[in-house]
């Protein structure tokens, strides 16, 4: 939830060296669902020769520490709060690791943490299990200098693994060799006890080089959405992709593709090579990009018990109601009279169906202040392109047009686009009209204010459905009224009828 009138949350902020970047997040306050106010990278390549020479580079080091100094200055001016700052394989590797991290704390003024492998491995679960809706399957964290892989159930973990198979580690020990560092993943993979866990199961995708891989491949499939966070494709379609890319490198086309950083395209054989190791051994059914990872992860497992327990695309959807709704308490009577309106017709629910039915009711007024005109299309994009976890795209896609009908309605002129109604099953495109056919009766009659749903109540006889007003309401019956709520009893397959008591 955002902080009351008269209250400041506390920013937070993580700087975290990378063997590959340095980067600098700014959240709006530590809570369970992380707002990010700021996001800065610098690629430096620190693990760029640690495999060889146990050495930062000196040229990487520089680079390092003049982006240091400028996130510090950034936090002072931000007024953050609180800094952390957190070192990961190359740092702790290299023998010069030290002397690096002492100046970095000069310059930082705050304590580096040196994560060690199998804490960094917990902490990228923590992170995706902040970002996605009860994960189940193997999370593997691939960054410059390593690889981590742990498995996850829900909010269980177990105990993970390092290997040195991040992407500049391989490009290094193979001497930028994709044929070498072929042979380096399967001589370290040969043993690994993790990956025969993951048969069935998803894998879930974190690092920059995996997101970049995703990235790829959003853009040759013509992908509607742009998210990374919870882009999924199925493990064969993933197989058949990276021995692309690989086919790719080889004919040196990827430095043509202006939509990957030139520091990164060169690795993106590696994590090609890196995930069709894992595809071939471990079977995931699918494979789950997550841009949560070991910043999310610190954070997370900060929070109390009972914040961690909480639904985060919740919070997100209650932090949304708050800023743009026109009352966020109104919001919240939505959310109860869609409970009452779901228990008189019987409509059939998942527990996941009923989860975002709910969030749907906290969005359904963001887009009030849009004109008129182009309510449904904006709020349509917010939702499906919102900075949010805890949500696959197939929700995004219902949540999305569940508030897009409610501005738009349902003429023929006015359909959303297809790329976004095959995001999800016919089946749920209606529950969507549904509830957008809902929220247009419950808007109509309330001004989006709050008191006046608790006094319309529904009833169901036999093939008709009523929609009740209490004698202190009747003055807001209208024609109007009675054909929405008309409309909205015809998708129920009943006819309706508005009545005053």
């Amino acid at each position: 939830m955002v902080a009351r009138t008269g209250q400041r949350a506390q920013s937070v902020a993580v700087i975290d060296i990378g063997s590959n970047s340095v980067r600098l997040v700014v959240y709006e306050s530590l809570a369970r669902s992380l707002v990010t106010i700021f996001n800065e990278k610098a690629l430096c390549g620190l693990g760029r020769e640690v495999q060889s020479t146990g050495l930062l580079a000196k040229d990487a080091v520089d680079k390092a520490l003049v982006a240091l100094k400028r996130f510090r200055a950034l936090c002072k001016i931000m007024k953050v709060g609180r800094v952390y700052a957190i070192a990961t394989a190359a740092a702790r590797d290299a023998s010069n690791g030290p002397d690096f991290i002492t100046a970095a704390e000069k310059i930082c003024g705050t304590e580096i943490q040196i994560i060690s492998g199998p804490r960094e491995a917990k902490l990228s679960a923590l992170g995706v299990i902040s970002g996605v809706h009860k994960p189940n399957g193997l999370v593997g964290d691939m960054g410059g200098g390593s690889l981590e892989l742990i498995d996850v159930r829900g909010n269980s973990l177990r105990q993970g693994i390092t290997l040195p198979l991040g992407g500049l580690a391989l490009q290094d020990a193979s001497k930028d060799s994709p044929k070498r560092a072929e042979r380096i993943i399967a001589k370290a993979f040969a043993d690994v006890e993790q990956l025969k866990a993951c048969e069935g199961r998803n894998f879930y995708a974190v690092g920059g080089t995996w997101r970049a891989l995703a990235r790829l491949h959003i853009l040759q499939s013509g992908y509607p959405l742009k998210v990374m966070h919870g882009y999924t494709i199925s493990a064969a379609d993933a197989l058949s992709f990276v021995r692309r890319v690989r086919r790719f490198a080889t004919a040196n086309v990827l430095a043509d593709i202006e939509t990957i950083t030139e520091a990164r395209q060169p690795l993106l054989v590696y994590a090609a090579i890196l995930l069709e190791h894992i595809i071939r051994i471990g079977k995931p059914k699918s494979i789950v990009f997550s841009t949560y990872g070991v910043r999310e992860g610190l954070f997370y497992e900060m929070l109390t018990p009972a914040q961690r327990a909480e639904d985060g695309l919740l919070g997100a959807a209650e932090t949304m109601n708050q800023l743009y709704s026109r009352s966020a308490r109104h919001a919240q009577e939505l959310s109860d009279w869609s409970d009452h309106f779901a228990r008189v017709t019987k409509l059939q629910e998942t527990d996941e169906d009923k989860r975002l039915r709910r969030i749907a009711c906290l969005l359904s007024d963001i887009g009030w202040r849009v004109h008129p005109d182009h309510r449904g299309e904006q709020t349509l994009h917010l939702i499906t392109n919102g900075n949010f976890g805890s949500v696959d795209h197939h929700g995004r896609a219902f949540l999305a047009l569940s508030v897009y009908y409610r501005y738009a309605g349902f003429s023929a002129e006015n359909e959303p686009p297809e790329i976004v109604r095959a995001l999800v099953t016919p089946a749920q495109v209606e529950r969507a009209r549904l509830l957008g056919a809902l929220f247009r009766v419950a808007h109509l009659i309330s001004a989006a204010q709050p008191g006046v749903l608790p006094a319309a109540h529904f009833t169901v006889q036999d093939r008709k459905m009523m929609l009740i007003f209490e004698h202190r309401l009747v003055d807001l019956v209208a024609d109007r009224v009675g054909s929405r709520f008309k409309q909205l009893a015809r998708l129920v397959g009943k006819s309706g009828s508005v009545v005053r008591r």
